[in-house]
């Protein structure tokens, strides 16, 4: 089966590094992750094998994902897996580049393999589109939160 992918990429107006910074830290993660309930306290996100694991809110019920940091190359690049059920596994990829106007060019990447039968069918349907919205939803509130604090 064919690989399903998902791209978004968008400049936000803050640089680089505090972009990476601040993307990077759990800590600020319920600022702009859409759905995001908590993120459980025994979770990690510095090196690679470090785990974090989230509560989302999807489709009105709290659900468990678990994601797992593959590589980190600081200021330029973020790939990890995710792991949820009712859902297939996920490869994830945050690139961070100058934009050379100093701005932070950002790149979200999600790649997965649809399920067998009638899940996969549902995986190509849906899932493109529902995870398109939530990427998008994820820059604008990043775009939203980045120009409060230049205003503020």
């Amino acid at each position: 089966m064919s690989v399903i992918r998902v791209e978004v990429a968008r400049r936000l107006a803050v640089g680089l590094r505090e972009g990476f910074d601040y993307i990077t830290d759990l800590d600020n993660w319920p600022e702009y992750w859409p759905g995001l309930v908590r993120v459980e306290p025994d979770s990690r996100w510095s090196a690679p094998g470090d785990r974090a694991r989230l509560v989302l809110r999807l489709l009105g019920r709290q659900t468990e994902m678990t994601m797992t940091l593959r590589r980190i190359e600081p200021y330029r690049l973020v790939e990890y897996s995710s792991v949820q059920r009712g859902l297939p596994d996920a490869r994830h990829e945050r690139h961070f580049a100058d934009d050379g106007r100093g701005g932070l060019a950002y790149r979200l990447v999600v790649e997965l393999s649809p399920r067998p039968a009638l899940p996969g069918l549902l995986d190509r349907v849906l899932l493109p589109r529902t995870v398109k919205r939530a990427l998008r939803q994820t820059v604008a509130n990043l775009e939203e939160g980045f120009s409060s604090r230049d205003s503020g």
